[in-house]
């Protein structure tokens, strides 16, 4: 964790630009030349980690300056590139746009400055001519130290690139290191959540192929690699860290992953594995029963709206999740998970289906964005992650809202305009719409640990 990084970020000017295509583009074309890749992305996002997943064949980590501080970052990206021959971030909306819509903070600039990490500009040009080197030229002089080396055109023809290249060369200074043009066949599907996850789109690999492709005739390669190579080392102090619980065997936890519930930072996957658990993972979809010997569960985000039929048709599965929560076994349960547990869930097709029904509402689509964001968690109570009292950041994404979300934390956006209670909380139970990062509070993952730890101690028990 003490050498080089090589790395760069790609950002953009606004969300669907095209961070996402020129990104798996060059990852994919890099791992084609047989480098060893890491990938990032800046912010909250789910979705897009799971693209670059699917191309540099392991897990994609997030990187939030919202959840933690620059130190933590530069650790995680430190720790997650560790032996890579690359590593390319990809930014989170416009380059500048942070919490509240009026700040930086949390934004792409924010982490490319606080990891010293170089910047390429993916910049979308179809309409555009001049104008292209004056949208450059505005991101380069809002801040002194944007960290923006060079610019990627995206959507652009090999007739107009030319062109294109040397007047932004000639106005701004900046290295055009090549284009994309408009492939259709590749577009990446969205939905109301951002993009289709990974395992959705056919022919996936076949269009990732066709990107690299691309990228080989009309991206500089060699260019950002070299970029990538001028990075300054990271710097930081390794976080503390609860001590590791020291369980024979350790600590069972099942994990949800399938279509409908996948979710997840890996980063808080990664260090429940350091406290001492043993992750299991289980469809919810399609098992027809948790894992036997479990001492916890995790039920992440997803979609369950859309797999709602397949979902509710799994009674035994319904059956043993309900069984389960009901003799106390501790679960965390985060935005398709909580809704999971409901009594019921609209479908995304407006039907209604049964769901596990541990808690008492109904979960509806109110056919917008709710509570969208970035918000800090005061706990009300007492609970298993939780002492009353302590405020812990989050993100909430969802269109769908429940008929009682809980009382156990006051959550309000980091402005301070809107505040809401949330979330259902107990000893055993920790339920709710918000997102949270283990590494913004490594205790939450301890203390969940020790709660699966004193149920196993039961459970040994009651096998007696």
């Amino acid at each position: 964790m003490n050498g080089n990084v090589p790395r760069i970020m790609f950002a953009a000017a606004n969300s669907g630009a095209g961070k996402t295509t020129v990104t798996c583009a060059v990852l994919q074309a890099f791992v084609n030349h047989g480098l060893k890749l890491a990938s990032f992305k800046c912010g909250p996002d789910y979705i897009d980690p799971m693209f670059h997943s699917q191309v540099i064949g392991a897990k994609s980590r997030n990187l939030d300056l919202f959840f933690y501080s620059e130190n933590t970052a530069n650790y995680l990206l430190a720790k997650n590139a560790a032996e890579c021959d690359l590593s390319i971030l990809e930014g989170v909306m416009g380059f500048y746009d942070g919490v509240g819509g009026t700040t930086t903070q949390a934004s792409s600039y924010h982490l490319a400055k606080a990891t010293a990490t170089p910047v390429v500009l993916v910049l979308n040009v179809q309409g555009m001519s001049l104008s292209a080197a004056a949208q450059v030229k505005g991101f380069l002089s809002l801040r002194d130290d944007n960290n923006i080396k060079a610019v990627v055109l995206n959507r652009c023809n090999s007739m107009t690139y030319p062109m294109l290249k040397q007047v932004i060369e000639e106005e701004t200074g900046i290295s055009v290191a090549g284009y994309l043009p408009n492939l259709k066949d590749c577009s990446l599907e969205s939905r109301h959540l951002g993009l289709v996850t990974a395992s959705e789109i056919q022919n996936l690999k076949q269009k990732l192929q066709e990107l690299a492709a691309q990228a080989e005739q009309t991206i500089n390669l060699g260019f950002l690699l070299e970029l990538a190579q001028t990075a300054q080392k990271p710097t930081f102090t390794p976080p503390k860290l609860p001590v590791p619980l020291q369980n024979t065997p350790p600590l069972r936890v099942a994990v949800a992953r399938d279509n409908a519930f996948c979710f997840y930072y890996e980063d808080s996957l990664d260090l429940l594995r350091e406290l001492g658990a043993e992750l299991v993972e289980f469809s919810p979809i399609a098992d027809t029963a948790l894992p036997s010997k479990i001492d916890g569960l995790f039920l992440g985000g997803g979609y369950p709206e859309i797999y709602a039929e397949q979902l509710t048709s799994n009674k035994a599965m319904l059956q043993s999740v309900y069984t389960s929560l009901q003799k106390g076994l501790p679960c965390i349960a985060e935005c398709g998970g909580f809704m999971y547990l409901h009594q019921s869930i609209e479908g995304a097709d407006g039907l209604v289906y049964p769901m596990v029904g541990i808690i008492d509402a109904k979960s509806f689509n109110t056919h917008k964005l709710c509570r969208f964001g970035y918000a800090n968690l005061t706990a009300q109570c007492d609970s298993m992650l939780h002492k009353a009292g302590e405020v812990t950041p989050a993100h909430e994404f969802h269109y769908w809202d429940s008929t009682d979300n809980g009382n156990g934390v006051l959550a309000q956006k980091p402005t301070g305009n809107r505040s809401w209670q949330c979330v259902h909380a107990n000893s055993n139970l920790y339920a709710g719409y918000p997102h949270m990062h283990f590494y913004s509070q490594p205790n939450l993952a301890y203390r969940f640990l020790k709660q699966c730890d004193n149920y196993r101690k039961v459970r040994d028990l009651d096998d007696l």
